[in-house]
């Protein structure tokens, strides 16, 4: 595994094409390591073998290290380029990451569209339309300040106390026992 590994480590840093690696690679190179962390756990550290398994070890790591993120920039010059990525050069986690980039893209390219044309993203303007009902509660110990799900600080508050935050925090509240609701009429 490591001569594969060097392989490909050494392709992607001397090149500026993407190489390609098997859609296992990942999987393979992972698997490689947990064997030698295991074996190396169960010398003496003071063997020969456990040094040099241990210098192996930290040889591998930058090797994987320097090789993930050599590709990872490559990638995103590629998908920011537009360019369209050869999903046969990919492992199968790159490609499954590279999908999600490629739908984060089409849809900023979507909103850039709507946006020029003078229309709001329906996610904007769907959020900014929530409203979060709030719940009158009675509080039965202490509290702290906290933040409510819509941003905003509701407290402290003192046992006893009546005061009104979101329903979401309320239902929170109420299932740890530091307040009741109470029903306003």
């Amino acid at each position: 595994m490591y001569d594969e590994l060097f392989a490909a480590w050494r392709f992607e840093v001397e090149n500026d094409e993407l190489g390609r690696l098997p859609t296992d690679f990942y999987a393979r190179v992972a698997d490689y390591v947990r064997r030698i962390k295991e074996e190396s756990r169960m010398l003496d550290k003071k063997a020969v073998k456990a040094g040099l398994l241990a210098h192996e070890l930290t040889h591998v790591q930058r090797i994987v290290d320097e090789l993930v993120w050599t590709r990872y920039r490559k990638l995103v010059k590629l998908l920011t380029e537009n360019q369209k990525v050869p999903s046969d050069l990919l492992a199968a986690e790159e490609a499954e990451l590279c999908a999600g980039f490629l739908s984060f893209v089409d849809a900023y390219q979507s909103f850039a569209k709507k946006f020029l044309q003078g229309q709001v993203s329906e996610v904007v303007a769907a959020k900014a339309a929530t409203v979060h009902k709030r719940v009158t509660l009675r509080f039965l110990k202490a509290i702290p300040a906290v933040v409510g799900v819509d941003m905003k600080t509701y407290g402290p508050f003192s046992a006893e106390d009546v005061g009104s935050v979101p329903v979401e925090n309320a239902k929170l509240l109420v299932k740890r026992g530091l307040a009741e609701a109470v029903e306003v009429s």
